[in-house]
This record gives C-alpha cells, structure tokens and sequence, in this order.
C-alpha cells in the first residue's frame, strides 16, 4: 500500500519567511490562497488583468498585483490558471521575470508532463494537487479537516523539494486527512483518463443514453430523469462512503442481482478494449495534442456540444425538476 503522509510528517518550516505567489484567484486559487495565508505564511496573489477575482481578492485582504511584479519578489511560484493558459502566462509573465532559483508549483501535471512549459534547470518544480473542487479545500480547511491529495516531484534541485511540496499539503489542509506521492506523469495520465472515460465523459453519455432510451419507449421525462441521474447521486454517495460492497448491501436484492448481471453486458470486453484505447492515446500525447489545437480554435467542438445539451429534453426536465424538487428540499 501507499505511504500516507499526515501532518506529523509535514512542517511548515521550510516555508517560513518564503513569499508565496499565487497567480490565479479562481476556483482553486482563492483556496489555496487563503489557506496558506490562515496557516501563517506570506502569500501574495497575480493576476493577469483587473476583474472579478482581482476584486475578489481585494475584498478577501489581499493586495493582487499583475503576475510579472508578483513572480520578481516571490520565492514559490503556483500555478492554478487554466491548463490551458498556463503557457501562455509563462511565456509572457513569469520566464522573463521571476526570480533564479524560485520554486515553480503546480496543481497539476498536464503542462509539465506534456512539455508545454519547460522550468529552468536550477528550479524545485513540484505538484500538489488536492482531489477536490476549491470550495471544498477551502470549506473543509475552516472545518479543521481537510481534502486528501497527490504530491509530486519533477526537479529537485535543493535536495528539499518533497518538504516544500509537503508543506504547501500541510498550508492548504490535506495532510489532515492524507496526502499520498506520486508523479506527474502518473497524475496527468490517471485524471485525464478518469475525467474522459468515467468522471466526465463516461457518466455524461451513460446518463444521455440511458434517459433517451426511456424516453423515446415512451416513459415520462420526468420519470426517467429521477430514475438516471438522482438515484445516480444517490448510489455514488453510498460508494463514497461505504465502497461497492457496502453499496451492494445498502440496495435491494432486486437491484443487486440486476446490477450485477446486466452492468457486464453494458460495460463489456469492447468497452474494456476502447478504455485502453484512450489511456494510449493519453499516453502518447495524442490527446493534448488535439486540446491545445482544439483550444487554440476557440473550442468549437466544446461548444457546439454544450449548445445541444442545453437545449436536449433532458437538460430542461432537469432544469424544472431541480426547482420544483431539489432546491424546495434544500430549504427545509
């Protein structure tokens, strides 16, 4: 099993009279920022244009300066900008500027895995990458607990690059609950594989499918939708919580058997097939690849299919059942 590091293991002392930059002030920025800053040390936040998240992180105490004057003063330097973005911003904003030696941090491997931004030798380059949305890292922090997360190294030039790593974990909270090594390469490779094939994209086009067929046999919408996407919460909560075995004895014999039986048929060896079809495609690059084109096009393929989800029977039975059902329950 995998060594967990909790935080016995993690000192913020190497991190102490470092400045910390954290450039980007969205989802997972405005958490990591705040965190480390609630857990005594000296962040300061860039940002590449004045906007809602410079205001934001006015309104939160900061002080937030244009990425090229952050990185000349800043010892640690993160990344939580869109993938995307990232080289761009490195380019532009932090090569020409940033200072020798500083730290370059990232929250995940994509750019680093795939050469999309190459760090100067005499860099420590580390990852940390907490397995949550930044409103739960920030949510679960104030709590006292915390998110479980990756860390990785790339270049370890000082010799301490696991400690830095460890204490930006222990900063933002996740050594509270866990915090497991890894590398970049497995990282990159195992989230994009989770985000296409199950995460994102598997459930997407299982929902899709399943709630079509039901509809187009002549079962109400409404029906249908209950039964293909709350119910779905409702079994992944328990997976959660419990594992597939705990979920099995939560449900009904009748669905354990069904379950059991017709869940081969659907996800059968053709599928498996396809799965390892798309790990190799991740593998080799191909797909970063065909996102940095697709992006560089302005993502029409993304586009064109969030156009057509939004105006499917099953995106507007889901838009007036979550207000008829799901926001009148949150209230009581």
């Amino acid at each position: 099993m995998a060594k967990i590091y909790r935080d016995q293991d993690a000192s913020l002392d190497v991190m102490k009279g470092k400045v910390i930059a954290i450039l980007g002030y969205g989802s997972q920025g405005r958490a990591w920022a705040l965190n480390l800053r609630d857990s005594g040390l000296n962040v300061v936040v860039g940002l590449d244009y004045v906007g809602k998240s410079w205001r934001q992180a006015e309104e939160d105490g900061f002080k937030p300066a244009y990425i090229k004057d952050v990185v000349n003063n800043a010892d640690v330097i993160v990344f939580l900008l869109p993938d995307m973005v990232q080289p761009q911003i490195w380019e532009k904003s932090v090569k020409p500027y940033m200072n020798k030696g500083a730290d370059l941090v990232f929250a995940h491997g994509f750019n680093i895995h795939y050469k999309l931004i190459i760090p100067p030798e005499d860099s420590d380059v580390y990852m940390v990458a907490p397995k949550a949305p930044g409103p739960m890292v920030r949510r679960t922090y104030e709590r006292g607990s915390g998110v479980p997360a990756l860390v990785a190294i790339h270049q370890n030039v000082s010799g301490l690059a696991l400690q830095k790593a460890l204490a930006i974990a222990k900063g933002i909270g996740c050594t509270r609950v866990g915090v497991i090594e890894t590398t970049f390469k497995e990282e990159t490779e195992t989230d994009l594989f989770g985000e296409q094939v199950i995460l994102v994209g598997g459930i997407m086009e299982l929902i899709k499918a399943s709630f079509n067929t039901l509809i187009e046999e002549g079962y109400q919408p409404e029906v249908a939708y209950f039964e293909v996407v709350n119910e779905l919460k409702l079994i992944v909560d328990l997976i959660y919580e419990k594992g597939l075995v705990g979920m099995l004895k939560a449900v009904s014999d009748t669905a354990k058997y069904g379950g059991i039986t017709i869940g081969k048929y659907i996800i059968d060896e053709t599928t498996r097939k396809k799965m390892q079809k798309v790990l190799e495609r991740i593998r080799s690059g191909e797909f970063a690849k065909e996102w940095v084109e697709e992006y560089r096009r302005g993502m029409p393929t993304v586009m064109r299919e969030l156009e057509d989800l939004q105006n499917s029977v099953l995106e507007k039975v889901g838009e007036w059942l979550r207000k008829e059902f799901i926001f009148k329950q949150s209230q009581v």
